[in-house]
């Protein structure tokens, strides 16, 4: 098995995002693209990753400290050649090196081991692709057999070399003494003045080396972000290639162009239907016989078997119970567990509380840090009233209880099973089981009343 050592050229400044985060911690799928490009390459056996980083360089290292990789620094940028040549003391003689870009994320592993596949010492393994429009690409130059004898870049190009289709991607494989011995060569003598690690191909003409050619399935795969243009355009494919796994998976799309996975989704049921404009999130988990309505947001949550969920909900770092039916309008805050057959209902939320099953809290309410028991109904407006402006303090309600509408219960305070809260009460002690709980002011009504009359 081949040592690769992957070199991920990241040191650009991307001034065309126009923004004050380096290029590569923009996001796709909520992923910074140095991590999309990362995670192929940790797919791939007995490979080292080296980050070649230069503007912003501190906070990119510190966005992905969590990388294992290695980081040097491009003090200057003076062109891909001597970004790659800051690799220079890593690459063994025996090595295949690996070069890729920080800003091309949506490579596919099929593409990388098709490179590598044709490396060695006599083989430099070259990724191209055929563009309707080339402009400012190097362009492909063959001789009169067909093999690739040069690159030539945009600005040092002739006007027949720029009606050449074929384009570099920059993405290539090279023999670890090979590339070794082409860096100590390169020269700045060229329209940009830097040095050009397109010159390598050249140099591996010149010592009989041939220059292996491959193309990926999709020209998405290889195109690189210099704007939010093109960083929305990439997100759109890959979005709906998303949608086109799920749906080759069984999952009904009833839009797949309105639709996001921004994650992973690790385990999934059968006969899924997901309605418009929904995003998944984070580490998911989606049972058998789940509908999903429209423009609902989940995230790292696990939901269970015929769950229902409504449309215009919010789920983020929850577990939802089989059989349960969300929304619409609810939001499910982190740290909330539902048991099957739980409802909640049309502008609930709920936090940080566990729900035993059948318990339904169907309106206008807030839950939070709370632990409700088996069977309870919550009437609507009820709430939980969990903090003290410094402190959280929890809320237990019993199996069975039944909380009338409008109801505070002021935490910390005890429910007990079976028991019954009078509506629009507010409660500050522990209530005791299978009784009725209420506190209201007395009510009266004044005979003498007079309703006010507007001054003229």
């Amino acid at each position: 098995m081949k040592n690769v050592l992957t070199i991920i050229l990241a040191a650009g400044k991307g001034s065309r995002m126009n923004s004050q985060l380096p290029k590569v911690l923009h996001k796709l799928a909520d992923k910074p693209l140095l991590h999309h490009v990362y995670d192929r390459c940790a797919e791939l056996e007995n490979n080292s990753v080296t980050i070649v980083y230069g503007h912003g360089g501190e906070l990119v290292k510190a966005s992905l400290s969590h990388l294992k990789v290695n980081w040097l620094e491009q003090k200057q940028q003076l062109g891909t050649g001597h970004a790659v040549l800051q690799a220079y003391e890593l690459i063994n003689n025996d090595d295949t090196v690996l070069i890729l870009y920080g800003d091309v994320p949506l490579l596919s592993q099929s593409s990388i081991a098709c490179l590598l596949a044709k490396v060695n010492e006599k083989t430099v393994s070259l990724l191209t692709v055929t563009l309707d429009k080339p402009f400012g690409y190097g362009r492909i130059i063959r001789n009169q057999q067909g093999q690739v004898i040069k690159i030539v870049e945009e600005k040092d190009a002739s006007s027949e070399e720029k009606a050449v289709h074929e384009v570099n991607t920059g993405i290539v494989a090279v023999h670890g003494k090979c590339l070794k011995k082409w860096l100590t060569q390169l020269s700045t003598n060229n329209a940009q003045h830097e040095y050009y690690l397109t010159d390598i191909f050249a140099m591996a003409v010149q010592d009989d080396c041939l220059i292996e050619v491959s193309q990926p399935e999709y020209v998405e795969e290889v195109l690189g972000v210099n704007d939010r243009l093109q960083l929305s355009e990439l997100e759109r494919f890959y979005q709906l290639n998303q949608a086109k796994i799920l749906m080759k998976s069984g999952v009904t799309l009833k839009d797949p162009q309105r639709f996001d996975l921004r994650g992973v989704i690790n385990s999934l049921g059968t006969d899924i239907e997901i309605d418009v404009n929904v995003v998944l999130s984070g580490q998911l988990s989606i049972g058998n016989n789940v509908s999903i309505g429209a423009n609902t947001l989940i995230s790292n949550s696990v939901i269970g078997d015929d769950v229902q969920i409504l449309p215009n909900c919010i789920i983020e770092n929850a577990v939802i119970g089989n059989s349960s039916r969300i929304g619409p309008f609810a939001r499910i805050r982190p740290d909330t567990v539902l048991s099957d057959h739980v409802h909640i209902g049309n502008f609930v939320e709920i936090k940080k509380t566990t729900v035993g099953e059948s318990s339904k809290i169907n309106h206008l309410s807030y839950i939070g840090d709370a632990k409700v028991g088996a069977g309870v109904n919550i009437g609507a407006g009820t709430i939980t009233c969990n903090y003290d402006g410094v402190n959280k303090f929890e809320t237990i309600i019993g199996d069975g209880a039944f909380i009338g509408s409008d109801t505070q219960l002021i935490a910390p305070v005890k429910v007990g099973a079976n028991a019954t809260i009078g509506a629009g009460s507010t409660i500050t002690k522990d209530t005791p089981e299978q009784q009725l709980t209420l506190s209201r002011s007395k009510q009266v009504s004044v005979v003498s009343w007079q309703r006010p009359i507007k001054k003229t």
